[in-house]
């Protein structure tokens, strides 16, 4: 197993929902690109994390 904390940066608001960018790591591609929350959740956030383990 292994896990990977990825890091995303508020990029617009859509109708229903917050589309965040991905910030890859240095030298890295990026892992999911980009990420749509639904508004009720994110709120104001303009920094959210997603922890993403693999199960080999």
């Amino acid at each position: 197993m292994s896990k990977k904390t990825v890091k995303f940066e508020y990029e617009k608001e859509t109708k229903n929902s917050v589309r965040y960018q991905e910030v890859p790591e240095d030298g890295m591609a990026p892992i999911m690109g980009t990420l749509y929350i639904q508004k009720w959740f994110a709120g104001n956030s303009k920094i959210i994390e997603i922890t993403v383990e693999k199960k080999d």
